[in-house]
């Protein structure tokens, strides 16, 4: 084997995962698994087998269209990325791959994702999927970003829809246990976003993004965490208010959200870089085992 094809074969791999790497795989993981609580409480009781290839069709194009619109956030904000620490690793930041190769990329995946939607689930996902993929690509990413340090808080119900959607590709509707699941994400989003901010905003404010710590200072940005922890604590407790769940999620929201606030309020009163982020990996933990809780109350309780 000549050493030019042995390297190229090499280097094949390499290739692939920075394709991978444009989807924001451990974004997408969140995105997915909140889609298959909505798509589990959405069926009472153990779903069907018909159910279960509805509820795998569901994941995998959702999973399409979502990484479809990571990799156009890669080329719309690469020039941003390459300014960046935490970013400046992705390949269109890089060079590595280009926009026409991202583009393709990028589009190829959201036109998959959404065939699969329309013909394998129903169109009312696939419409609600491709909504969401231009509220995060379009809206999100090109005009309130840009524009406005509330972009994450109005953007953020794009990234909250997950559960709309599973709820939707099982029910071939919208309930209000759905919208519920939706509050919590939109509500839980700035809060979570900003604690990286702070500890992140230098990177920021080079990047020229107008983020709230750049536009309106660290000790308003922690009160602004510390208001909505609170409110997303009352919104935390709407499941078992309104019946979906029972005393097993009930106790989680209580403990979560209490600790939740209370990472907040030692934020606000005495900031620290190693603070921002554990307050950060808190509310990773907050949305994962709330969402698990009420995975566990549906099925041992429900």
């Amino acid at each position: 084997m000549s050493a030019p094809v042995a390297n190229a074969r090499l280097a094949a791999p390499s290739v692939w995962r920075q394709y991978y790497a444009l989807t924001k795989p451990r974004v997408i993981q969140l995105i997915v698994f909140c889609a298959l609580i909505g798509m589990v409480l959405a069926v009472p009781g153990l779903p069907s087998w018909h159910e279960l290839q509805l509820a795998a069709l569901a994941c995998l194009g959702i999973w399409l269209v979502a990484g479809a619109a990571a990799a156009f956030n890669c080329i719309i904000e690469k020039s941003i990325d390459a300014k960046m620490k935490r970013t400046a690793w992705r390949p269109t930041a890089k060079g590595e791959l280009g926009d026409r190769q991202t583009l393709l990329f990028s589009g190829t995946l959201c036109a998959l994702g959404s065939a699969l939607l329309y013909w394998g689930v129903n169109a009312l996902t696939m419409w609600l999927t491709f909504a969401t993929f231009i509220g995060y690509a379009v809206i999100y990413t090109v005009l309130l970003k840009p524009m406005t340090p509330q972009n994450i808080v109005i953007g953020g119900a794009s990234g909250a829809m997950p559960p709309v959607l599973g709820w939707a590709a099982l029910t071939g509707s919208v309930g209000p246990e759905a919208l519920i699941l939706f509050l919590i994400i939109f509500l839980w989003t700035p809060p979570h976003f900003w604690a990286l901010a702070l500890y992140r905003v230098e990177d920021y404010r080079k990047s020229g993004l107008p983020m709230l710590p750049v536009t309106h200072g660290s000790e308003f940005t922690r009160l602004m965490v510390l208001l909505y922890t609170f409110i997303l604590f009352a919104a935390c407790l709407l499941p078992f208010i309104y019946g979906m769940s029972s005393w097993l999620y009930l106790l989680a929201a209580v403990g979560l959200g209490a600790g939740f606030c209370l990472y907040a309020y030692w934020l606000w009163r005495d900031y620290s870089d190693l603070l921002a982020r554990k307050t950060f990996r808190f509310s990773l933990i907050h949305l994962s085992a709330l969402f698990a809780a009420l995975l566990l109350d549906h099925y041992l309780l429900g």
